[in-house]
């Protein structure tokens, strides 16, 4: 008996140690550098936008963040280096709104649940896609838009940036909230499909905000409402079209997120980084420029809003029976 108590003494006391061990490991993060991992090719916006955040870690907290391109399958090669990784704080995943749509597209495909096996740290941005419409289409506005697309054999072709993009998802949500009686056709990406918008081989075309504001200036496009919850600043006279449908959001986001199992203490650290970060000028109006908003979140937030973006997906994916091969 005695022996079992001593047994039962050492388990209480091992088990405070490792409770104990944590906070204290927290408090002394980052002490060697921190990689941040984007999932995509080194230049696009979310390797600036890496890049410049983590300067500011670096000067906050005295130790390298240093970004790391792992690029291919979509952005899911370098979200599984994450997943794999120790969860010790030194692996970040800078990551997009792809996130939500390919852990519903390649569901069957994946050795891991982007919803269950990553840690939400913070929602970093939020950047609309906005509905442009060739000058030629006799549609001045979102009402008059969505009346002309309904129409039997209304013949609107609508260019997107390929199978399963956020451009292409846009599509079919008009198509299934509205009813939208429209044929998308898909482009290698977003420089082709804005190009066949423009010169009339398309009638309309979801595009991203830093895309498409050059042509609406220069009146090749005309601008008819922006996909995200919010109006945008960027186009503060465009409608969104959640105020006439809903539950049509489509947000390009960008967002932060460590391996499962990493320490509250060093997710709160980062999350109170990341909020610090969006408030300098530099950051902010990178951001800007690009069309979009600082957001910042809590970890929760992030979590419960990852979870309804691929909710959200997969109706929309099964109802238009989209098939990546």
């Amino acid at each position: 008996m005695k022996q079992q108590k001593l047994k039962l003494a050492g388990a209480v006391v091992a088990a405070a140690t490792i409770a104990l061990s944590i906070p204290a490991q927290a408090q002394q993060w980052p002490n060697k550098p921190v990689r941040i991992v984007v999932p995509f090719g080194a230049g696009g916006g979310t390797d600036i936008q890496g890049r410049l955040l983590g300067q500011k870690f670096q000067q906050s907290m005295g130790q390298n963040f240093l970004v790391e391109n792992r690029s291919g399958a979509s952005g899911l090669i370098g979200t599984e280096f994450v997943v794999r990784a120790a969860p010790d704080g030194y692996n970040i995943l800078f990551t997009t709104a792809s996130l939500a749509v390919n852990s519903v597209l390649y569901a069957k495909r994946l050795k891991f649940n982007p919803l269950t096996d990553l840690e939400p740290v913070s929602w970093v941005s939020s950047v609309p896609l906005v509905l442009v419409v060739h000058p030629s289409v006799p549609a001045k506005n979102l009402k008059e838009f969505v009346a002309l697309a309904k129409r039997p054999n209304s013949n609107l072709i609508a260019a997107h940036n390929g199978a399963g993009t956020t451009s292409h998802l846009s599509v079919e949500m008009l198509k299934l909230f509205a009813g939208a009686q429209v044929t998308p056709v898909p482009y290698k990406g977003g420089g082709p499909s804005i190009v066949a918008q423009i010169s009339g081989e398309s009638d309309f075309h979801f595009g991203t905000a830093l895309a498409v504001q050059p042509f609406i200036k220069s009146g090749k496009a005309r601008g008819i409402a922006v996909t995200t919850a919010k109006r945008s600043s960027s186009f503060p006279d465009l409608p969104t079209m959640n105020s006439m449908f809903p539950d049509f959001e489509a947000d390009n986001w960008y967002a932060m997120f460590f391996p499962k199992g990493t320490p509250k203490d060093i997710v709160a650290k980062l999350n109170a980084e990341i909020i610090k970060a969006l408030k300098s000028p530099d950051v902010d109006g990178f951001i800007r420029k690009e069309g979009g908003e600082p957001v910042g979140s809590t970890p929760e937030a992030l979590a419960d809003y990852f979870k309804r973006e691929a909710e959200k997906y997969t109706k929309v994916i099964n109802a238009a029976k989209i098939v990546i091969d």
